[in-house]
């Protein structure tokens, strides 16, 4: 495996920055930057942990300061282990995730269209009908479902 190159002193005031390399044409980029170092290893993990997902090869430097001055430190990026894939005829994980993501999105764009049309105290058949919607409607109708309720709100 070919050793690849230090990355390159991030441009700018020294801060917290995560350089990422691209094993595609060799060159780093800046992933995550902030004053702080907290933000920063929090965002290199998540970002490295997408990459091996992807099954993508995950280099990062981490830069910041001292007195004043750059200086390359050792990135303590720690990213859970990759979820192994499910046996037999089980939907992959990632899809799963993704799947409850979007439901999750959809259920609140409809919330915040009733919230607009003033519904805010919902008895247990509305949490019904709104997990039916959610189920059976794609996102785009159901924005404009929300749209509706927002302008039916608004008068």
């Amino acid at each position: 495996m070919p050793m690849r190159p230090r990355s390159p002193q991030p441009p700018g005031a020294p801060r917290w920055v995560a350089m990422f390399h691209r094993p595609s044409d060799g060159s780093w980029a800046v992933g995550a930057e902030s004053p702080y170092r907290a933000p920063v290893l929090y965002a290199a993990g998540q970002m490295t942990q997408t990459l091996r997902a992807r099954g993508d090869e995950a280099a990062v430097e981490l830069w910041g300061p001292e007195g004043g001055e750059w200086r390359r430190f050792t990135a303590e990026v720690k990213t859970p282990p990759a979820p192994e894939a499910p046996e037999g005829d089980a939907e992959p994980l990632f899809h799963v995730k993704h799947v409850e993501r979007m439901g999750d999105r959809r259920q609140q764009v409809l919330m915040a269209g009733l919230g607009s049309a003033g519904l805010y105290d919902l008895t247990a058949e509305d949490q019904s009908a709104v997990e039916a919607l959610v189920d059976r409607l794609d996102e785009a109708t159901l924005r404009r479902v929300a749209q509706w309720l927002a302008l039916a709100g608004g008068r």
